[in-house]
Parts: structure tokens; C-alpha cells; sequence
């Protein structure tokens, strides 16, 4: 899972980030350091792609392992450990050296156990309040460690702060870990922590030009006839569960090409679309969904979930 994780997300989504950017002056700086670069150190990678090395996997298994392993089971179930949760992210952003901001949210009947979605942003320099926003959430189904789910989105939204780290954007970027995303939470109001913050965001006039959800993304197999669609959809794609899937609804459509474009150009694992009816089974079941609820774009990056990971949702 995590060889597949770094290959089909890290580099894809740097990119996807440096697109996004939409900054000439950092696109100019990027071209004049690339020779003196390759002549420094030897190498064809310039400072500004993503470095995928061992170590992008070592992180990435240390995050996973240590939120389904050491933590486990994590939901208003087990607040504890839904709190030690968001505390382990916390540090490992402030590690890198970014703020971060807790919006706490109480559920009824937990009154006790406040619920923390953790923001960190890097406020853009040209257009600061154009934000593209990346998010995961990091609570698990009751009864599962949620090593993929979302185990796997969480990690990938940790190291990708990391591969961002001191870069300058023209856009804001800000990076949200998302509460409650799982029943019996899931799509209710004031519950699920996504739509808490995307009403926060609606509320302030934030200017989301984007919204990414990272959702279930580590599980990658080239059996046959592995990947599974909902009704009517299964003649349209791959029968083979090795590509990475981007999933909106149709207002969303116009950013879902623009992003498919950029990934397609960069990463070397098959991308596959979807711009489909939010109601359509599937296609609203992450974060994305509550950012649409208050007129954001918004799509999600993933595996397919249940369409193709045999554990989804066990224990």
C-alpha cells in the first residue's frame, strides 16, 4: 500500500499544487535554478519536484501504523483516542513548523468530548484570498482501525504539507483534518466536522477555489475484475483496480478536467474520472460533499473505497 501511496499521490499532488498556484513568478524561478541545480547535485530533480525517496515512505507508514496500531479505533466511541488522534497530528504539523488552529464542535450527548477539526495555512503572496484547500479526515469507522480509511488520506495530507514545506504560493493553500467524517456522523448537520468548517468557511466569505478531499486511497491490485461500480457504470471503466480516482459532482466538472489534466501529465499510476450526480451512490461519500452543501467545488481523490478495498469498514 504505501509504495503505491507515494508513487500515485506524492508527486501527483505536488504538481497538482504548483498547477493550482497559478504563479508565473515562482513558475520563472522554478526554470532559471533548474541548471545550477542538476549541476550542484548531480541529479535531473530540481528543487521544486517532489522528492519521493524512501524516506517519503517511511513517513507515510509511520503515519498510518501509528494512527490504526498505536492509536486504533478512533470516534466519539472512543473519544480518548480520537483526541489522542488529533493531538499526534497537531505535533507532527507543528513539527514542521506550521500553526495550527482548532475548530472544536461539540455533538449532543458528548458534551464532554469536544471534536477538533485542525487547520494550518500558507497564506498566498499575490493572491491570498484565493485558498485551495486539501483535506482529510482522520476519525475511523466504529470497529475498524481505519488504516486505510483514512488512514492512508491523512498521511498522504501530512506528507504533502511536508513536500510543501517553505514553498511560496500565489494562492493561499490551507490544509484541514477533518472530525466525525464516518457514521453516525456522516452528512449531518453540526455533526460531521467537514460540513461544520465548510459553513464556517460560507459564513466568513472565504473564496474556496478548490476543495480536495483525500479519501481511502491506499489499496491497489492488479487482479482482474477487481474494481466494482455502481449501477450502470461499470461499461464506462477499468475492470482492474490499479488507478487512482477523481470524483465530483457536475457543477464541479470544470476544476475535475483541470486537475485530471495535471495529473494525467505527472503521475505515473492511470487516473480515472468521474463527474457524476451527487446523488448517485458514491460520489458524495467524503468530505467534498459538505463544501458542495454550501456552493463549493469540491472532488474527491481515491481508491474507490468499498468499489474495491475487500477490508472497507472492517475491523
Amino acid at each position: 500500500m504505501i509504495q503505491r501511496l507515494h508513487r500515485s499521490v506524492i508527486s501527483s499532488l505536488f504538481t497538482l499544487f504548483a498547477f493550482l498556484s497559478n504563479d508565473s513568478t515562482y513558475c520563472q524561478a522554478q526554470e532559471t535554478t533548474k541548471k545550477a541545480s542538476r549541476l550542484e547535485n548531480g541529479s535531473n530533480q530540481t528543487p521544486s519536484e517532489p522528492v519521493v525517496t524512501e524516506a517519503t515512505s517511511d513517513r507515510l507508514k509511520a503515519t498510518i501504523v501509528h494512527l490504526s496500531q498505536t492509536i486504533g479505533e478512533r470516534n466519539l466511541r472512543k473519544p480518548a483516542k480520537l483526541a489522542e488522534a488529533a493531538d499526534y497530528l497537531q505535533k507532527r504539523m507543528e513539527s514542521m513548523q506550521y500553526e495550527i488552529v482548532r475548530q472544536s464542535f461539540e455533538v449532543g450527548g458528548f458534551e464532554r468530548f469536544p471534536c477538533h477539526n485542525l487547520v494550518a495555512e500558507v497564506l498566498g503572496k499575490d493572491k491570498p484570498k484565493e485558498i485551495v484547500l486539501v483535506g482529510a479526515h482522520y476519525d475511523s469507522a466504529q470497529g475498524t482501525p481505519g488504516a486505510n480509511d483514512n488512514g492512508s488520506g491523512a498521511a498522504a495530507l501530512v506528507e504533502l504539507a511536508h513536500q510543501l514545506k517553505g514553498k511560496k504560493f500565489s494562492r493561499t493553500v490551507r490544509f484541514v483534518f477533518f472530525t466525525n467524517e464516518e457514521p453516525p456522523y456522516f452528512q449531518r448537520d453540526g455533526q460531521m466536522g467537514s460540513w461544520v468548517y465548510a459553513k464556517t468557511c460560507k459564513q466568513r466569505g472565504d473564496d474556496l477555489k478548490l476543495v480536495m478531499s483525500l479519501e481511502t486511497m491506499g489499496y491497489f491490485t492488479d487482479a482482474p475484475n477487481s474494481q466494482k461500480y455502481p449501477p450502470l457504470l461499470a461499461a464506462m471503466y477499468p475492470s482492474t483496480g490499479n488507478f487512482i480516482g477523481l470524483v465530483s459532482d457536475i457543477q464541479s466538472r470544470p476544476m475535475l478536467l483541470e486537475v485530471e489534466k495535471s495529473l494525467r501529465k505527472n503521475c505515473k499510476v492511470d487516473v480515472q474520472i468521474g463527474s457524476l450526480p451527487s446523488e448517485l451512490q458514491g460520489v458524495g461519500w467524503s468530505d467534498h460533499w459538505s463544501f458542495w452543501q454550501e456552493g463549493y467545488m469540491g472532488i474527491m481523490v481515491t481508491d474507490t473505497a468499498p468499489f474495491r478495498y475487500p477490508h472497507y469498514h472492517q475491523p
